[in-house]
């Protein structure tokens, strides 16, 4: 259910602002969108797994925070971000 540690590292370097940088917003909402994805695929085989699923919603949260964070501090970034994400607004 969760990545795996090359996928995550993948991730990181798609996405890092500079070398080294695991913290940014745009990474924390990179790995949260891959890892929703793949509990999203979990739930069509798996559809009364309600613990995943609280889970699942919790980092939905998180990531809708700091896209609202990432929106307010540059509008820039965010809409690039949105972008090549995939994700809706």
């Amino acid at each position: 259910m969760s990545i795996t540690a090359d996928e995550k590292q993948k991730l990181i370097k798609e996405h890092a602002r500079a070398e080294g940088d695991t913290g940014s917003p745009e990474v924390q909402v990179a790995i949260l969108t891959s890892r929703i994805q793949t509990l999203t695929d979990h739930f069509k085989t798996h559809a009364k797994d309600n613990h995943s699923r609280r889970g699942l919603l919790m980092m939905v949260n998180k990531r809708r925070s700091l896209l609202d964070f990432l929106k307010r501090e540059d509008a820039q970034r965010y809409s690039d971000l949105i972008a090549k994400l995939g994700l809706r607004k």
